[in-house]
């Protein structure tokens, strides 16, 4: 047994690279944010990471989830129902005085957050709409723009997004859905590791099921 378990684990300080913009933002162990990313009210999990210029807002995003470059979460609502959708009609503080931030607009924004389950993959450009729910395991493929919930181990692309097959079976990905590897306690994640890497699937939750923390 290893006379000092914690020798096994790097700093879980979170890494932002100095050219991000976080805002009123919460991030877990071990997440990762790479450059010009801007996140603005978004809580990422354990893990999880974006890479270069991606932008997200009003979401919440589980562990373990890989966010590529170029992506777009939460994209931008304007308001197609008033006169000009130009931003002069919600945000006129940034062009007159004595005009604040039109604060119903924005609590209409917030109120259509995106939620993200865990391990989630994000491809290169893809861009998800307000108000989105994605479930655990979900691929969304390069460029796609997500209009509509995506269910758990489902792979979505093109525009708009729609269903292209399953990552497993619907029973597969229940018994990984009970088995929340997500939640483990790191030692026991670092133990796993290998069979994750060389074990077919049910071979693997054969062997975890058994020695679930």
């Amino acid at each position: 047994m290893d006379p000092n378990p914690a020798l096994r684990f790097k700093d879980a300080e979170p890494r932002i690279h100095p050219t991000a913009e976080l805002k009123s933002s919460k991030l877990g162990r071990y997440a990762a944010i790479g450059e010009r990313v801007i996140l603005r009210e978004v809580t990422v999990g354990d893990f999880s990471y974006f890479e270069r210029h991606a932008e997200a807002i009003y979401t919440t995003i589980g562990k373990f989830c890989s966010i590529a470059a170029n992506t777009r979460i939460n994209a931008l609502e304007h308001p197609i129902e008033r006169l000009t959708t130009h931003k002069v009609s919600y945000r006129p503080n940034e062009y007159f005085r004595y005009l604040g931030v039109d604060g119903d607009f924005k609590a209409r924004r917030q109120g259509k957050a995106v939620t993200i389950g865990h391990d989630v993959w994000i491809g290169h450009g893809a861009v998800i709409m307000p108000g989105v729910s994605i479930g655990n395991g979900a691929v969304i493929g390069a460029n796609a723009v997500v209009t509509r919930d995506v269910g758990a181990y489902e792979i979505v692309t093109g525009v708009p997004a729609k269903p292209l097959r399953r990552r497993f079976p619907i029973e597969i990905a229940s018994r990984i859905e009970a088995l929340a590897w997500w939640d483990w306690p790191l030692g026991h994640l670092a133990d796993a590791i290998p069979d994750m890497q060389s074990m077919p699937i049910e071979a693997f939750l054969d062997r975890w099921e058994a020695r679930k923390p």
